[in-house]
């Protein structure tokens, strides 16, 4: 059941990063949705794995919500444009 949470959690945080970030820079909407479902994942899969928190703990779906936001953040800054 905490797995589907995280999907949930990192469908939302895709959704809003979207909302935030409409313009065409911002990429591919299914793109960030699929992020931050994998950043939600990873963060929360990893946060089990060292033992920081149990499942089903409020900790653990704030630590998805940040490692959701933190890989769209990551995407958002390798899609910048150097500047010259």
């Amino acid at each position: 059941m905490e797995l589907i949470g995280w999907i949930l959690l990192g469908l939302t945080v895709g959704v809003v990063a979207r909302l935030f970030f409409p313009n065409r820079t911002s990429g591919n909407p299914v793109l960030l949705i699929l992020l931050g479902i994998a950043g939600a994942m990873l963060a929360g899969f990893l946060g089990r794995a060292l033992g920081l928190f149990r499942e089903a703990s409020a900790a653990g779906f704030a630590a998805a919500a940040a490692g959701a936001a933190l890989l769209i953040l990551v995407y958002r800054l390798a899609l910048r444009r150097p500047s010259a």
